[in-house]
């Protein structure tokens, strides 16, 4: 007999089973109703809702809901600071059966040896983990990356079974002044998916770039941004990470009329947050405390996001559909006390049937050793450019200061909180270093340092002194990637992630406790940022300035980016 033939015996009724789960209800998203019902399931696939079913296996569920999987829409699980196997052994429990991932962080150190790390790696894990090919590779050419890919390296990766489309495209100043480039790679996906990233983008400067192919966004930062792109056809990725936050801004957009055209996604979430908050459990919760009508929440958190990528198999607690389910205890509280990946109940016992993968990118940190020195920033007349730190934003402003001065070098300024930041060349291709000055992170003394570093990954080191920071930096190439404090001369908190200088080799649980003590080590600096060392990653993307692309031209360094 056929896997179809027993999915239409099982429906029927005429043969038990392979599963049933008993005397719940569950949350039909088509009409918003509670609906008290057995679910039959046979393999992978849901064949029995609204009904009395007989299984070989029967599973009581009474007085609980079950909802369909959740879906992260888009994410790079590089920023978990774990592989996608403790990944998946992470955030599986918490219901998150399938993700869509851009490795973008390991595809710009390592290029398609990075993608490919990943790719093998979906094909293991128990999550359905999705692929989207990383379209800005390097991702600026005011930085040095690891890698360069153009479309002739991503095109043979395009027919992989867990790929889905083109990744985020992150150069939108490239779309809409048609970068040969940025062509080539949309010429090469038309028809297929396109993932955007197009902050602040509006006007026709936007409808430009929606003209190209792209039909998703998760850099909304208010409701009036997410509403002009959804009017213009976007489908809007409402992110919560671990700094980006964007969940309180967008809460009018949670409607159930809006929500056949809105997701949920994390972006970049790292395990402390996981365990202390949860993953997409934690935005439902958040949403529907804050008002949201609980049908709308659950739609963008599954068949709605389903349907954006075109997953056409999940997404519904309904026959023939994936058996992607979460068993819950209430559908404010969202507490998954039950997990099932297409049929399979989540347990440490599946988790151990993975085959594991090599992992890669053990010697990416080729930095060179810097000294005190280094860091210097000479006087200059005027006005001295600032990065400013936005506590919960990804996005910088650009600020000018007039900075203490001590002989002939400019001096940190605490009273402002001001302090330095450097950009140090970590891929071994030309040893470059830049200097400059960032306010808002609270620091009083030391450094902290990292090479995660968004989206290049060269290693980002800010600090008082620049004794500390040297070492710190120094530190790095020592432990092969990682995050670094340093006090007064002294590491006093470190984490190690030698997988490309991303991720680490330590189970989730390790590197959550690890994680637990690295930040009590920042804040002892004086830091008042909620995540300090992910603010530090992400302090070498471009200012974004708030003028049109059409305003920029082809865009003048100076004001796009502040290290050059």
């Amino acid at each position: 007999m056929t896997d179809l033939e027993r999915r239409i015996d099982q429906g029927t009724g005429r043969e038990p089973a392979d599963m049933v789960l008993k005397g719940g209800r569950f949350f039909d998203l088509v009409t918003g109703e509670l609906v008290a019902s057995d679910i039959a399931i046979c393999g992978g696939t849901i064949v029995g809702t609204c009904g009395d079913y007989h299984g070989r296996e029967e599973i009581d569920i009474s007085g609980r809901i079950v909802v369909p999987g959740f879906i992260d829409t888009h994410l790079h699980i590089e920023s978990s600071l774990v592989t996608p196997h403790e990944f998946d052994r992470c955030v599986l429990p918490y219901g998150v059966t399938t993700v869509i991932c851009d490795p973008h962080e390991i595809a710009n150190v390592l290029g398609t040896e990075g993608i490919q790390f990943f790719l093998d790696s979906a094909l293991e894990t128990i999550m359905d983990i999705r692929v989207q090919l990383s379209s800005c590779v390097p991702a600026t050419h005011l930085e040095t990356s690891g890698a360069d890919l153009p479309i002739e390296r991503l095109l043979p990766f395009r027919s992989h079974p867990k790929v889905i489309g083109l990744a985020e495209f992150m150069n939108f100043p490239g779309v809409i002044h048609k970068d040969p480039v940025c062509m080539a790679k949309l010429e090469a996906f038309q028809g297929g998916h396109i993932d955007g990233h197009s902050p602040l983008l509006s006007g026709n400067d936007l409808n430009g770039y929606l003209a190209a192919g792209i039909r998703t966004d998760h850099e909304c930062t208010t409701a009036e941004e997410a509403l002009e792109k959804i009017r213009k056809g976007m489908h809007i990725l409402v992110r919560e990470g671990s700094v980006s936050k964007d969940l309180h801004a967008l809460m009018p957009i949670l409607t159930e009329r809006l929500s056949p055209f809105l997701a949920l996604c994390t972006d970049d979430r790292n395990p402390l947050d996981i365990a202390e908050q949860g993953h997409l459990d934690y935005m439902i919760r958040e949403a529907i405390e804050n008002g949201a009508d609980p049908v709308a929440v659950y739609r963008a958190a599954s068949i709605s996001a389903a349907r954006a990528f075109g997953l056409r198999d999940r997404g519904l607690v309904a026959p023939g559909w994936r058996a992607d389910l979460v068993v819950i205890d209430s559908l404010e509280n969202c507490k998954a006390e039950m997990v099932f990946a297409a049929g399979r109940r989540v347990t440490d016992e599946l988790f151990a049937t993975r085959k594991p993968v090599a992992p890669v990118g053990l010697d990416s940190v080729k930095a060179r050793i810097v000294k005190a020195a280094d860091f210097g920033v000479p006087v200059t007349e005027g006005e001295t450019p600032v990065i400013g730190v936005l506590p919960g934003k990804i996005i910088t402003e650009h600020r000018r200061y007039h900075l203490p001065t001590s002989g002939n070098q400019t001096a940190v300024d605490l009273d402002r909180d001001i302090i330095k930041v450097a950009v140090i060349e970590r891929h071994g291709k030309n040893g470059n270093h830049a200097n400059g000055f960032v306010q808002g992170f609270g620091l009083k003394r030391g450094a902290i340092a990292s090479t995660v570093g968004h989206d290049s990954h060269n290693i980002c080191v800010v600090g008082v002194s620049e004794d500390d920071m040297a070492l710190a930096a120094n530190r790095l190439g020592e432990i092969k990637g990682g995050f670094v404090v340093v006090d007064g001369g002294k590491v006093t908190g470190e984490i190690a992630l030698p997988v490309a200088g991303l991720m680490s080799l330590e189970p989730y649980e390790a590197v959550r406790d690890t994680l637990h003590d690295l930040r009590h080590a920042a804040y002892a600096l004086g830091t008042t940022l909620q995540e300090p060392f992910l603010q530090v990653a992400f302090l070498p993307l471009p200012v974004i300035p708030h003028l049109k692309i059409s305003d920029m031209g082809m865009v003048d360094v100076d004001k796009f980016m502040l290290l050059k």
